[in-house]
């Protein structure tokens, strides 16, 4: 996804290419997996701490099979319910939205595609292609969510965002529109839902995404009956673009939507105390400086966010000012009590700032019930141990770190999987992807990181799949603890790179 500004504007022209590659429509229908696969059906793997909870079951002309990318995940008590694209386009998004679902905690796992999405789903749907899958639950209404972006090869009106609606994470709907089917350029949805039996918008549902043409529009929806309807797409009272939003609720029942701008040069947030019926303007909470990692990988600074249950929302992105010449990223972490006022960036102390270490890609969760200096935070995310690595000599991996107060202090970092060669993982217009987010959630009071790990191919056939960290596997209990207080940025530091903008 990760573009040069001035590539934005050949977003259309882009999908008519695409349309003309044989990328996507026309194909016939490839059936997905008819019903819910458990696990068990996965050759045996040899990762200590990570496994394979799904696979790509799509062989469409086009798309690159046995690929999976970008996991998404959310928990409620046992359950575990993650979403992926699965079948990954060259181009844009992928042959359907790939699901994989834990009711014992991340012990064991069952796994499937949504039905009625594309031309490749199992029953067929109507786009060429989908994307930017996100998980929520809505405990009111006993539902799971997954949202996703529609995608169509010959730039035809598609919706901005559909919602696809499951009572067990098992068993889903087909997708319910949030906008009419007059959208051709958007990307970056995103989806929550307040599950605080306190607030007074219990049992509301949120949806961010942007408009990719023009500036940026950010735009947000709003349901009240677990994701069977939306309201007219609403949009922040400023004109600031934005790109990469994560909305999450308080206790009180206030919506923070923290956001990259639309060059994902700074860090924006913007907020609901009226349960979606109008926002605030956007206000700046950081300026961001990172890195372009090497190897062409696909990375972009954008944040993932989580509150605690306290209300104080946490937000962390891949940044370079705490090393000479931003020649390495960092992870660092930003807070608010209110949307409006920020802590400084704060560098995680995975590794020391002198080293070679490159890291992106975060995934943040917090485990519930915990807060304030007592808060529980698991974050998985990529690295290349040498910065300054090639497209051919890179080694990618995959790690987990957790802090037990509220990151004030942090572990040792655990490997979850890799290194890994760029070759073996899916190849889009913007580089190898293996997704622009990552997730963790906890449950059971155990972190779970998801990941996508690719295995060496035969230079025909991919092996890149969704896998999860094995219960127990990553802590939130290292006796080695870590901090980066006081430390400052570099005089002087700035981005490596021109602004950029994304794609499906």
């Amino acid at each position: 996804m990760v573009i040069p500004a001035l590539k934005r504007f050949g977003f259309a022209v882009a999908f008519a290419l695409a349309a003309c590659s044989g990328s996507g429509g026309g194909t016939p229908p490839v059936p997905a997996s008819p019903a819910p696969q458990p696990s068990a059906t996965f050759p045996p793997e040899s990762f200590a701490n990570v496994a394979r909870i799904s696979t790509d079951p799509f062989t469409n002309g086009g798309s690159q099979h046995a690929t999976e990318v970008e996991p998404s995940a959310v928990a409620n008590g046992n359950t575990i319910v993650s979403a992926f694209q699965t079948g990954r386009f060259f181009n844009h998004g992928s042959s359907d939205i790939g699901w994989a679902t834990s009711l014992d905690g991340g012990s064991s796992w069952q796994h499937g595609a949504l039905p009625g999405t594309t031309l490749y789903a199992l029953p067929a749907g109507p786009y060429d292609s989908i994307s930017d899958p996100a998980v929520a639950y809505d405990a009111r209404h006993n539902v799971w969510l997954i949202s996703a972006l529609p995608v169509s090869f010959s730039n035809a009106p598609v919706p901005g965002v559909v919602v696809s609606r499951s009572s067990d994470g098992m068993t889903w709907s087909t997708p319910v529109n949030v906008t009419a089917a007059n959208e051709t350029t958007n990307d970056k949805n995103w989806i929550t839902c307040d599950d605080h039996t306190a607030s007074p918008f219990y049992g509301h549902c949120y949806i961010e995404w942007d408009s990719f043409a023009g500036n940026g529009t950010i735009f947000m929806g709003e349901s009240s009956d677990g994701g069977q309807t939306w309201g007219a797409p609403l949009s922040p009272s400023s004109t600031a673009g934005g790109i990469g939003g994560q909305p999450v609720v308080q206790p009180n029942g206030t919506v923070i939507v923290p956001i990259d701008d639309i060059y994902a040069r700074n860090v924006l947030a913007f907020t609901s105390n009226t349960g979606g019926a109008s926002w605030s303007p956007t206000t700046l909470a950081s300026d961001i400086a990172d890195h372009q990692d090497a190897g062409n990988i696909r990375s972009l600074p954008l944040i993932s966010a989580a509150v605690d249950a306290s209300g104080t929302v946490f937000v962390v992105w891949q940044d370079c000012r705490f090393r000479t010449g931003c020649a390495e990223n960092d992870l660092v972490m930003i807070s608010s009590a209110n949307g409006t006022s920020w802590t400084a960036p704060a560098r995680i102390p995975i590794d020391a700032m002198t080293s070679s270490v490159d890291h992106f890609i975060p995934g943040l969760g917090i485990e519930p019930g915990t807060s304030g200096a007592g808060a529980h935070l698991g974050l998985t995310y990529y690295s290349y141990a040498n910065t300054s690595c090639t497209a051919s000599t890179c080694q990618l991996s995959a790690n987990f770190i957790s802090s037990q107060d509220g990151g004030a202090t942090w572990g040792a970092p655990q490997l979850l999987a890799g290194p890994m060669s760029l070759t073996w993982i899916a190849q889009t217009m913007d580089g190898a992807m293996v997704g622009d987010y990552m997730a963790t959630v906890f449950a059971s009071g155990r972190p779970i990181g998801f990941v996508t790990v690719a295995t060496p191919n035969n230079g025909t056939a991919y092996d890149h799949a969704a896998y999860a960290s094995k219960p127990g596997a990553v802590t939130t209990q290292s006796l080695v603890r870590h901090s980066s207080a006081g430390e400052r940025p570099v005089p002087g530091y700035h981005s490596d790179h021109p602004p950029r903008r994304i794609h499906p």
